[in-house]
């Protein structure tokens, strides 16, 4: 069936938009403008560019992971060194700046600057230990050849000091990971988001030495993806189908549809196999652990609703199935956001890593708020001068001159789960150097 026919009858089932209404969208419903869908589906087929036989419907992907976590090339607690990298990464990543503002109630005051911390922010538990970890493993292994099948983290400083320790990313070469550069004898990282099955079925078959820092609160997603497989649901996942941990989660999925929102066009919005009329009777929702919960919640409560309307109230349970999979470090992120917004204010300052989805949401929050709201990933995007080049909740990159006002200011900061408390501060310390030199200029002119 072609892929416009496809999607009509996935839109349609849901009362959503489909493609032939994206020039009429005004004319739609407010609650299905609201909604903003976009859908990728597929019949276990993973969204990722490599295909293998993992996608057969008699693979069991969670068998298959739990026999490799058994093997004896495989690592996920660490090699004994917690203690040493633990103390590596606190003298490479803590702040003294972070330090006094915690020590103050988060809220304290440099020369003009008023600095206020939100309550929850940075590095989460699952990301330290995935750096921590990949540290394990270079002193466990110091001269063998350590590869990554994608960033350990969304963070530019981390994944750059993993790089300075000679920890690899698998190469890519039109569009593929290249598998072929990793022999047996070599050590392999999967990064804090997850690997796909067929890349952990491709690393198994190598023998080679797999470190896993898959973060719990995926593996979690993937075991709720999996009982929907086998009680025949359908996983309509909430996220974003390029991000490493919505591929690694399809790969364990039966069929599933990935729902983002429409922006996202629809070249990628259908695969091979997926047939509405028949895997759309039972449905399951998962998510993406970094996502929006409350937009998790608004695609369950649609979907929860059609299947009410279709089968009768008193059959939902044989027909939807549902689970809060947020992240509770993303989740208590976004609600300390959703506080300091409500303080007063002259600008926000949010740190993390601009391929962060769970950054992404926090600027998002304060940008809905109407707080001039800037997302960068470095103190390199500041400066020469009051000069800021940032990124908006949909991506869209910004350079903007004078961002910060003159006189005294407020500014509430707050940073992504990946990212350290030394990126803060170096941000930080560029906004003091900058309000400095305005005093320096203000006081020459009145001398």
């Amino acid at each position: 069936m072609a892929v416009a026919a496809h999607l009509c009858r996935v839109f349609a089932f849901f009362e959503i938009p489909s493609p032939e209404y994206h020039g009429r969208w005004s004319s739609v419903s407010p609650l299905f403008r609201k909604s903003r869908l976009s859908v990728r589906c597929s019949s276990g087929e993973s969204p990722s560019s490599s295909t293998s036989s993992t996608a057969e419907s008699d693979f069991d992907a969670k068998a298959f992971r739990h026999n490799l976590t058994r093997s004896k090339n495989y690592n996920r607690r660490g090699f004994g060194h917690k203690e040493e990298t633990l103390q590596l990464m606190n003298r490479e990543y803590t702040s003294d700046i972070i330090k006094t503002l915690k020590e103050n109630g988060n809220e304290y005051t440099w020369g003009n600057v008023t600095v206020k911390l939100a309550e929850a922010y940075g590095f989460c538990w699952g990301v330290e230990r995935a750096v921590q970890i990949a540290y394990e493993a270079r002193k466990q292994f110091p001269t063998e050849r350590i590869w990554i099948t994608n960033d350990i983290i969304h963070n530019p400083t981390v994944n750059k000091r993993l790089a300075e320790m000679e920890v690899q990313n698998i190469p890519i070469k039109d569009g593929k990971k290249q598998f072929g550069v990793v022999e047996q004898g070599d050590v392999v990282i999967l990064p804090a988001f997850g690997a796909a099955v067929e890349e952990m079925l491709t690393l198994s078959e190598k023998n080679v030495q797999i470190v896993d820092t898959t973060c719990p609160w995926v593996s979690k997603v993937w075991n709720i993806v999996d009982k929907q497989k086998k009680g025949e649901y359908t996983s309509i996942i909430h996220g974003k189908y390029a991000h490493e941990e919505t591929i690694a989660t399809a790969s364990f999925a039966g069929t599933y549809v990935i729902v983002k929102d429409i922006k996202e066009k629809f070249k990628h919005a259908v695969s091979k196999g997926f047939d509405p009329d028949k895997d759309l009777v039972k449905v399951g929702i998962a998510n993406q652990t970094t996502m929006l919960k409350g937009e998790t919640e608004e695609i369950g409560k649609l979907v929860e609703r059609t299947m009410m309307r279709k089968y009768g109230i008193e059959n939902i349970n044989n027909h939807f199935m549902s689970f809060n999979t947020i992240c509770d470090a993303t989740q208590e992120r976004q609600d300390a956001v959703y506080k300091l917004v409500n303080e007063e204010l002259d600008l926000m300052l949010v740190v993390g890593g601009w391929n962060s989805s769970n950054t992404s949401h926090l600027q998002e929050i304060a940008e809905d708020h109407g707080i001039p709201s800037y997302w960068i990933d470095s103190d390199e995007r500041i400066g020469p001068g009051n000069r800021i080049f940032y990124k908006l909740k949909h991506g869209e990159l910004v350079e903007k001159e004078n961002w910060l006002p003159e006189g005294p200011i407020a500014i509430g900061v707050t940073s992504g789960a990946s990212t350290p408390d030394k990126v803060v501060e170096d941000v930080l310390i560029k906004v003091f150097d900058i309000k400095r030199e305005e005093l320096l200029q203000r006081e020459a002119v009145a001398a």
